[in-house]
């Protein structure tokens, strides 16, 4: 008996074609549409399809992946035995950790997208849906988290990032490399994520907001006072190298750390936030005595992600903000 798979579509370029009006190629085609360009999928198992929203990834919202969760838990009481979600790649690496955080499923979650529109030759979407239905019926991937599944490679949610506007190789899980890829049709898993904490179900919450400010050489200071000012919920910086802002920063840091929780993360996109080896003002050690917190290994995107469920789960003190960041940014 074939597995059922339900098919996800959000939209992104791998939905995308010309529509009168328009510029350029605008999300058009729905799951059924994706599904029936790769009649392969009937051999691999019972599709079902879902079509919750049809927009460029960049106008995906945080409610809209709370949405997604929630389908996908009453699927996966139904009977469902994994899951492929497609999307534009713009935000792929925040909805699948998104995912990962939200979901404790003994089911596979595969997010795939495209960078090659249908209008174009050599088009990767159909390829990269069948490659993602292939994991998500594969058993050793159930206990796995969230996966992105691009250019017949495995990546896992908690490192995979794009890393170029264009090239269909975009996506990549440094330093690990992905943890599997797919070689004529047959899935090889050679690497298992560490187990994660899961944030669990908890309700979306509009009211919270937290900006992402990347800082750069003589940062004033003043875009951290503004987002405070508009009533950000948290904050999350880039700082320089190792994690460390000019004086008139740390001190905009400072007066933001007192009113919200603000996380420290590394504009480089690679590495761990330091925690005891400069000692100058605006420091990674002056940062954080001043009560900001280090996001680990965790780049900005995911920080902010990775915050904002917390405090949707009204998780708002700094110490328990604090332990979270702790035991998915270096444990």
């Amino acid at each position: 008996m074939k597995p059922v798979i339900d098919v996800i579509s959000l939209g992104g370029t791998i939905a995308m074609k010309d529509k009168s009006g328009s510029a350029g190629v605008v999300p058009t085609l729905s799951g059924d549409d994706l599904v029936q360009a790769v009649p392969q999928l009937a051999e691999i198992a019972v599709i079902g399809t879902h079509s919750p929203c049809n927009v460029p990834s960049a106008h995906l919202t945080f409610e809209d992946i709370f949405n997604v969760a929630s389908k996908i838990r009453m699927l996966a009481q139904e009977g469902s035995a994994g899951f492929v979600i497609t999307q534009g790649t713009d935000t792929i690496e925040e909805t699948a950790y998104a995912l990962d955080l939200l979901l404790s499923l003994e089911v596979p979650v595969v997010v795939t997208g495209a960078m090659r529109n249908p209008t174009k030759q050599g088009a990767d979407g159909p390829a990269n849906i069948l490659a993602a239905v292939q994991v998500a019926v594969e058993p050793a991937a159930k206990s796995l988290g969230s996966l992105v599944v691009f250019n017949d490679e495995i990546h896992s949610a908690q490192f995979v990032r794009k890393t170029h506007t264009s090239n269909p190789s975009t996506f990549r899980s440094d330093p690990l490399g992905p943890i599997g890829w797919l070689a004529e049709d047959e899935v090889r898993i050679h690497l298992e994520p560490k187990s994660r904490p899961v944030l669990g179900s908890s309700e979306f919450d509009n009211d919270v907001r937290v900006a992402i400010i990347k800082l750069g050489l003589g940062d004033d200071g003043r875009l951290i006072d503004a987002a405070v000012t508009a009533g950000y919920s948290g904050l999350v910086i880039e700082g320089l190298g190792g994690g460390h802002a000019s004086v008139s920063a740390a001190d905009a840091l400072e007066r933001a750390c007192a009113k919200i929780p603000v996380v420290l993360a590394s504009r480089t996109g690679a590495g761990e936030v330091l925690t005891s080896t400069y000692g100058f003002v605006g420091s990674e050690i002056d940062l954080l005595s001043k009560g900001l917190i280090s996001a680990g290994r965790l780049d900005g995107c995911r920080a902010r992600v990775l915050l904002t469920l917390l405090l949707c789960s009204k998780e708002t003190s700094v110490e328990n903000i604090a332990d979270a960041f702790l035991s998915h940014g270096t444990q």
